[in-house]
């Protein structure tokens, strides 16, 4: 059963997120992605002025009658959501936590699909494949994979991305339109990256925090890392602790950024503290 807060929760990201599809992105989206080309649909008899390449040799050969293969447009596709649950994304400094952020950027992605007739399915992952919902069409369907991003209780810590892509590619007999939602900080992701990427239009989508990235000078905290548990101690008002740090982040977020590129894998920078639009906009527009 959800509380009213969840039920409040999950409604104000319909709303936003079902604006957005109307006003901005449910056209970039049709653009973008437009199914997967041409489908075969039958076979009938040869008519002067058919192209000779569409010729069946098979069915003719069969008959003693020249045919030809009829094919029509694919629009259908299917949209799989691979949404990071894991500790570190229990996280957040300013207007939501990086695990809100995705279950609104997943929503508005969803109900872009469907918009386009397109379906939508959801693995939600730590270091263990969290949940599997296959994909559907529907807004009921939409609202129940934002529903187990936002309040779904993990049973792991971890992060386990190439398990997640694994499952992916265990679970789909075609390609799809991929969307994984993480922070992506767990290293040697290239292979499982790049065989991901072979198979699926795999699009990153990362999910970062200020706090991540730049410490502010607030005197001696305890810093725990969510999926191990370990803490330490930190000066965050001294100058070359916090420069440091931000080398340090920097540094990882670089060399994330290399890796997905070196893995033609394209990324979507978000931030918590910061609207989102402009990020997806840059995307939509790179692509087209």
């Amino acid at each position: 059963m959800l509380t009213t807060e969840q039920i409040k929760a999950i409604r104000k990201i319909q709303i936003r997120t079902s604006h957005m599809v109307t006003d901005l992105f449910g056209g970039q989206y049709q653009s973008v992605f437009k199914g997967r080309g041409m489908e075969f649909a039958e076979v009938r008899q040869y008519l002067p002025g058919d192209d000779v390449r569409t010729i069946d040799w098979n069915v003719t050969a069969r008959t003693g009658e020249p045919h030809v293969k009829r094919f029509t447009e694919e629009r259908e596709m299917t949209v799989m959501l691979l949404v990071d649950v894991s500790g570190s994304t229990h996280f957040g400094s300013s207007a939501q936590y990086k695990q809100e952020l995705a279950a609104e950027l997943a929503a508005l992605l969803a109900f872009s699909a469907i918009a386009n007739n397109d379906k939508v399915g959801l693995v939600s992952f730590t270091d263990r494949v969290e949940l599997s919902l296959p994909p559907r069409k529907g807004n009921r369907h939409v609202l129940r994979v934002v529903r187990e991003i936002l309040n779904h209780e993990a049973q792991g810590e971890g992060t386990d991305i190439p398990l997640a892509l694994d499952h992916l590619n265990k679970v789909t007999r075609r390609r799809c339109v991929v969307f994984l939602l993480s922070d992506l900080l767990q290293p040697d992701l290239k292979r499982s990256l790049r065989i991901a990427r072979r198979r699926h239009d795999l699009i990153s989508v990362v999910l970062e925090d200020p706090r991540e990235i730049e410490l502010e000078p607030a005197g001696l905290i305890a810093l725990r890392d969510s999926e191990t548990g370990e803490e330490v101690l930190v000066d965050t008002s001294d100058a070359a602790v916090r420069k440091a740090f931000r080398r340090h982040q920097n540094e990882r977020r670089h060399e994330r950024d290399r890796m997905l590129r070196s893995v033609d894998v394209d990324a979507i920078h978000v931030r918590t503290d910061q609207p989102y639009t402009r990020a997806l906009m840059r995307f939509f527009r790179a692509r087209q």
